[in-house]
């Protein structure tokens, strides 16, 4: 077993290097993946693209399956050269960002979800009450952004970021608001509106798990724990049951 990279095994520690450099573009593919089917859900939801939106739910394996290779990977980096330092942060960071852009696979595979049950349902009101396509774009840049603060360990894009989020929260409490009005004038229709509300639930939910990869950035440069403080904008309230 080769020794712990804190030993002075020269070799031990560019072989380590090499493997950490692999993970990283290992976890930068599965964020493009995922950035992808996060963008043709949002196009998807703007036409009710039934075709697209079923291309998303059969191909969610695929990004199962790169989550789980690159957490196995991590573990066998952990186990055979016990990481220290900065080492042992990304490996940490790598665990947690990718669950995170698992996780919005599957929320773009729900998007896709609601789109079909949409596409089947009687079409609500022509009022324009929320724009799913402005908050999915906004979602998106969000993603995008947190992808290229990872690369370039940008900590000043990392917590634009967190601030976004605050705008992405208000959006989706006024769709609420918005959605939850019209389902009470027109309850014949509750079906669409209340899949219409669901995409933007599952749109702010991407904009945690952005969010989320932001904050491990902060703390893979710095060291610093950033989560949980002010990621809520000022008149968010936890969803009634």
């Amino acid at each position: 077993m080769p020794e712990k990279t804190g030993s002075g095994n020269f070799a031990n520690v560019r072989h380590l290097q090499r493997e950490l450099e692999k993970l990283k573009q290992s976890i930068l593919a599965l964020g493009a993946v995922t950035e992808g089917r996060v963008q043709t859900a949002v196009r998807a939801v703007e036409s009710l693209d039934e075709k697209s939106a079923k291309w998303i739910m059969d191909s969610d394996y695929e990004i199962d399956e790169m989550e789980v290779d690159i957490e196995e990977e991590c573990l066998k980096l952990l186990a055979l050269y016990q990481p220290v330092a900065v080492d042992l942060r990304f490996i940490a960071v790598v665990i947690k960002i990718n669950n995170d852009l698992e996780r919005i696979g599957d929320e773009a595979a729900n998007i896709a979800h609601r789109i079909l049950e949409m596409a089947q349902s009687s079409r609500g009101s022509t009022q324009e009450v929320f724009d799913a396509p402005a908050m999915g774009d906004k979602v998106l840049a969000m993603l995008q952004q947190s992808l290229d603060a990872l690369v370039h360990l940008d900590t000043n894009l990392a917590n634009k970021i967190l601030q976004a989020d605050q705008q992405v929260d208000a959006a989706y409490w006024a769709a609420f608001r918005a959605i939850t009005k019209i389902i009470t004038e027109n309850p014949h229709q509750v079906n669409y509106w209340i899949n219409l509300l669901l995409v933007a639930r599952h749109l702010e939910r991407i904009a945690d798990h952005a969010t989320n990869v932001a904050e491990e950035v902060i703390y893979l440069v710095k060291g610093e724990v950033v989560r949980h403080m002010g990621r809520k904008s000022a008149d968010w309230k936890p969803m009634t049951e």
